[in-house]
């Protein structure tokens, strides 16, 4: 009996650790959201490049929740519970990695950007279209730490207004296209930065979709709410 709550603890101190890592590297994301959205706004190609600079520090730390995690599986044995607190660990690190990509890519953009004719009131909807899926990573994180799944929960649903922030911006774009082909380069280039912060809106739900899992045992039963999405009006990869 000593020996089995001996291992209890080992495991739990392994987890904190673990767990630790992931709120360290959650802060890391949600930096760089808002600095992304900052240099894009302003035009700052020093603050853009220091967002992609730290991207390697967001790769490397997701890398060593995986090592951590996967050391303390094979070393712990963890029972099913426990199991599902270490594979979820391992999910939503994976999606915090990609909500960083995102904001890389984001600020990858800046630079090319600020060679271009400014579209009128652009970056300032993109920054608060980030705000909010700031606050939905925020958020998403605060309930996986307090195992909050109705905290979780509201996070899913405010995903519906993040689509409706991206169609909204989609016509936008539209419009300025429209009125002037010379738009068209720069306007391309924001619906691409616009598609990534609802794809980021999209991992915060999925982070709170974990948490879900994890305090109940099962994944949310209705789907995920979501506005029907517009087109993309361009096949431009990730650079």
């Amino acid at each position: 009996m000593n020996r089995d709550k001996h291992i209890s603890s080992a495991f739990d101190r392994d987890l904190e650790t673990i767990q630790a890592m992931v709120v360290k590297m959650g802060g890391m994301v949600e930096a760089a959201i808002t600095d992304g959205s900052t240099a894009l706004e302003t035009r700052d190609e020093d603050l853009a490049d220091e967002v992609r600079r730290r991207d390697a520090a967001i790769d490397a730390l997701e890398a060593q929740i995986n090592e951590d995690a996967a050391r303390l599986i094979a070393l712990r044995a963890p029972t099913a519970t426990d199991l599902r607190m270490v594979l979820a660990v391992i999910k939503i690190s994976a999606s915090l990695e990609r909500v960083g990509d995102y904001a890389k890519n984001m600020a990858k953009r800046t630079e090319v950007l600020s060679q271009m004719p400014v579209i009128e009131g652009a970056g300032m909807a993109l920054r608060r279209m980030s705000q909010a899926v700031n606050k939905m990573l925020q958020d998403s994180l605060d309930s996986y730490i307090r195992r909050d799944a109705d905290l979780a929960q509201d996070v899913r649903q405010r995903d519906l207004e993040v689509d409706q922030m991206y169609n909204a911006l989609f016509r936008e774009f539209l419009t300025h296209m429209m009125e002037d082909p010379r738009n068209i380069t720069a306007c391309m280039h924001l619906h691409f930065i616009a598609k990534n912060v609802e794809r980021m809106g999209d991992h915060a739900t999925s982070i709170a979709e974990q948490v879900v899992y994890l305090v109940t045992g099962e994944l949310p039963d209705e789907a995920r709410p979501k506005s029907n999405s517009v087109p993309m009006i361009s096949s431009m990869g990730e650079v």
